[in-house]
């Protein structure tokens, strides 16, 4: 996500390095640089040009003290235009309304169904929701409406589906209709795609909002939309009024140019993103992490609350405790293994971390992981809570059973055996992993 422009404005950036003080020309020559950057990233043209503006603005009308030097002080008013046109104010939903109402609204193939299932999952799960309900009124594609269904069950989500009626506004109504009388606490409706020139469908969208009168209503935009992006929320702001965004596909070889253009334009927050195919794979936008990892900070902090998802602050007191008696074994590797896998590949959990934001890490790393399990599954419950009785007959043993040679089954016990006497180094050592996790 945003790798192309993060790796160009950082490239601007080091040409400063070393420069005594902020002038009309280097940062003219800095700013059209990053002017490049934006439009090749499908950055709106004028949200672009406003951009520049206002950057050169602060920085020439800025005093540059000792203590920071030229290149820290464009780094930073950088960092705060990009957090204004991200949208400072971006919030995820918090409404203590009993049944929420969303609207689900955006072009085709923005990815709506999805991002309807992946809502309601997160909202249940992260968010004071209950009992959501999904309902299908995309009645135009084929299937739509049992994917939603199937979506939404997977994740343990209750789905209203009506396969006989071809009345978007009537389904809407009788999916209420179900929620109120079934108790759901949150509503999602998930409508068709359409173009916001369609006149006829824009009117319908119009009418299904002016009948079940919703709380939210989210436009689904994909990533790397680009240019048209500015103009697609535009319009559909005009049609039904919105209350935020959900940007999805960032997984991919986004551009970033969507993200940069929708707020600006609109004023609309981008309140979500989806971040990969998984139904955990949704985030709430938060514009300060976004702005540090476009000009390559890293966030660190999304990556802490990754952790926390994943290790529960039992677990963490119990692995403390393994830890300063020495008594960690491959049960317990196995299960750490597990745990960062859950959190994303390699290469995605890196790129969360200061400058590594051109990090290739690639498949290998990943296929490390698969070996490494396919080694401890291969062993003997008295072997994993005991490496030190494996022998050479047992290595061979191993190897045949995971399919790999007896050399990487070697390295890894060697390996063990040097994070183990490590580890007893820090047994008299204050050791506290709930640090770490921020609990």
């Amino acid at each position: 996500m945003f790798e192309s422009i993060t790796e160009k404005i950082s490239n601007v950036f080091r040409n400063l390095r070393g420069l005594g003080r902020l002038s009309e020309q280097n940062i003219g020559e800095a700013l059209g640089e990053i002017r490049t950057a934006l439009l090749s990233a499908d950055v709106n043209f004028f949200v672009v040009n406003n951009f520049i503006q206002r950057v050169k603005d602060q920085c020439l009308g800025t005093i540059v003290t000792q203590n920071v030097t030229p290149e820290q002080q464009f780094v930073k008013i950088i960092f705060d235009e990009l957090v204004q046109v991200l949208g400072s104010d971006s919030v995820p939903i918090t409404s203590s309304k009993r049944p929420l109402k969303a609207l689900m609204v955006g072009l085709h193939g923005s990815g709506k169904t999805t991002s309807t299932a992946k809502l309601a999952y997160f909202l249940k799960n992260r968010a004071n929701f209950t009992h959501p309900l999904t309902v299908g009124c995309d009645i135009y594609r084929p299937a739509a409406i049992d994917q939603l269904d199937i979506l939404a069950r997977q994740a343990g989500i209750d789905c209203y589906v009506n396969r006989d009626s071809k009345e978007t506004i009537k389904i809407a109504l009788y999916g209420l209709q179900y929620a109120e009388k079934n108790g759901h606490d949150l509503v999602i409706f998930d409508t068709a795609g359409r173009l916001q020139i369609d006149e006829y469908l824009i009117q319908e969208i119009k009418d299904i909002a002016a009948k079940i009168h919703p709380d939210e209503v989210l436009l689904v935009a994909d990533g790397a939309l680009g240019q048209e992006a500015a103009n697609v929320a535009k319009q559909f702001h005009a049609a039904v009024p919105l209350t935020g965004i959900i940007l999805t596909k960032l997984d991919g070889d986004s551009r970033a140019g969507a993200a940069l253009s929708m707020k600006e334009v609109t004023g609309v927050p981008i309140r979500y993103m989806g971040t990969g195919e998984k139904i955990e794979a949704f985030e709430i936008f938060y514009p300060e992490r976004i702005a540090q990892r476009i000009l390559g900070m890293g966030d660190v902090v999304s990556l802490v609350e990754k952790a926390q998802e994943q290790v529960s602050e039992k677990q963490i007191r119990e692995l403390e405790k393994k830890l300063k008696k020495g008594k960690f074994d491959m049960n317990d590797f196995l299960s750490q293994l597990q745990s960062i896998k859950k959190m994303g590949s390699m290469e995605s959990l890196l790129k969360h971390l200061p400058g590594m934001h051109s990090a290739e890490i690639g498949a290998n790393a990943n296929d490390k992981f698969k070996r490494t399990e396919a080694i401890i599954y291969s062993m003997t419950a008295k072997e994993r809570a005991n490496p030190n009785i494996i022998d050479g007959s047992r290595r061979l043993r191993i190897a045949k059973g995971s399919g790999l040679p007896v050399q990487e089954i070697n390295l890894l016990l060697k390996n063990f055996k040097q994070m183990k006497v490590m580890m007893k180094k820090m047994q008299n050592t204050h050791f506290d992993l709930t640090s770490f996790f921020g609990r």
